[in-house]
């Protein structure tokens, strides 16, 4: 199931939508019996989403793509974005060079790197990133790939970590890279307003057959600067879930952006800063495209 969170451009309600004929048109989840928020949908047991859906037929209601305003799939998450740095081996030399890693003395950790974003950071694909947010002018992309859980637990073990997982989308760790270098911490650097693009969709987990086959791209302005695929990264998706349900409960519907490769603007020489007027896309393989102009 591919799903998304839209609002009508009659009305102001956000509402759940299921995907349909190419992405071209969708299926209001409300006429289907399930909620119309996100949230509340994920915490339904899965196999009642499938039933439900498995209902619709010709006479269902269907909207086109182009009459809704296309939303984050959670415009509003329950908890901080939780997030992984220098999780690719390649970023991670990238990142350590470039003198604003305050991470720790090795370019590659030894354990999972673990930081989060402000829920007030989220945005969604076609919307703005907002330089202004930035006062010292120094934005930069990452490309990750996002997931979201369907349900929580402490000392998931990572044989068992993919029962937890829901779906997949496209997130961009916008970052302010002086802030984040100042403050040490990141939490300040990355939650700026806006800072957070995610989307378009929410790709359920039976979709992906294999979720480390999965390429990810990133375009600024027609150019190809990441380019990579899920496979690579060094602590893999169970050892994410694992790692971090150690230490804390983990919920359903919780985020968690599973790190960025290498081509990041400050891994140039100079670094290569986002301006007001630069194009972002993030493309990532069954999710789809991520867009963004930077204002």
């Amino acid at each position: 199931m591919r799903l998304i969170s839209y609002k009508n451009r009659k009305e102001n309600d956000i509402q759940t939508g299921l995907l349909i004929n190419d992405d071209q048109e969708l299926i209001p989840l409300i006429t289907l019996g399930l909620p119309s928020d996100m949230n509340d949908l994920i915490k339904i047991d899965f196999e009642e989403i499938q039933n439900r859906i498995s209902l619709k037929n010709d006479e269902t209601s269907k909207l086109s793509l182009s009459d809704v305003k296309i939303l984050s799939p959670i415009p509003r998450p329950l908890r901080n974005i939780m997030c992984v740095g220098k999780n690719y081996h390649d970023h991670a030399q990238e990142f350590y060079g470039s003198g604003f890693d305050s991470s720790g003395k090795k370019a590659v950790a030894d354990f999972p790197v673990i930081f989060t974003k402000a829920t007030t950071s989220v945005i969604a694909t076609n919307e703005n990133i907002v330089l202004a947010n930035d006062y010292t002018n120094t934005t930069d992309y990452e490309g990750e790939l996002g997931l979201v859980l369907r349900k929580g637990g402490r000392n998931i073990k990572p044989e068992d970590a993919y029962d937890h997982v829901f779906g997949y989308t496209i997130i961009n760790d916008v970052s302010a890279r002086n802030i984040q270098k100042q403050h040490e911490q990141w939490f300040i650097g990355k939650s700026p307003d806006t800072y957070c693009p995610m989307g378009p969709a929410l790709v359920t987990a039976d979709e992906i057959q294999d979720v480390t086959k999965l390429k990810l791209r990133t375009i600024v302005n027609d150019e190809v600067r990441q380019d990579s695929v899920v496979s690579r990264l060094i602590f893999d998706i169970p050892t994410l879930i694992s790692t971090i349900s150690k230490t804390m409960t983990l919920e359903t519907c919780d985020i968690i952006a599973t790190g960025t490769p290498a081509g990041v603007g400050i891994g140039s020489e100079p670094p290569i800063y986002l301006k007001s007027g630069d194009s972002v896309e993030i493309h990532i393989d069954k999710i789809g495209v991520l867009k963004n102009q930077v204002l």
